[in-house]
């Protein structure tokens, strides 16, 4: 199998055309380079992969606002995640 190493112009061309291999492979390649922007950009776009990146990263740091976010733009494991976190039990008790 040849190695391919496909440029991100290449990849945008093919994403724009509806190939939604080449919109995941954008979202790795931003996710790779910490371009939350961009990850987000293509959440918008429809990207369920970006959708999935972003969820890993929001949950790692909790981060309640961005999975809200996420879940509003139609990437429903944000939606549980968050919930998960929210009835996670806290450190503190409260009397």
């Amino acid at each position: 199998m040849a190695n391919m190493n496909v440029d991100r112009e290449t990849l945008r061309e093919l994403a724009d055309e509806g190939n939604e291999t080449a919109l995941d492979r954008l979202a790795d390649l931003a996710d790779a380079a910490g371009d939350v922007g961009e990850l987000s950009e293509l959440l918008d776009e429809g990207s369920m992969h970006a959708g999935f990146l972003l969820t890993r990263r929001a949950a790692a740091t909790g981060d309640l606002r961005e999975l809200q976010r996420i879940s509003d733009a139609g990437y429903d494991e944000a939606g549980n995640e968050l919930d998960r976190l929210l009835k996670a039990p806290t450190d503190e008790q409260t009397d």
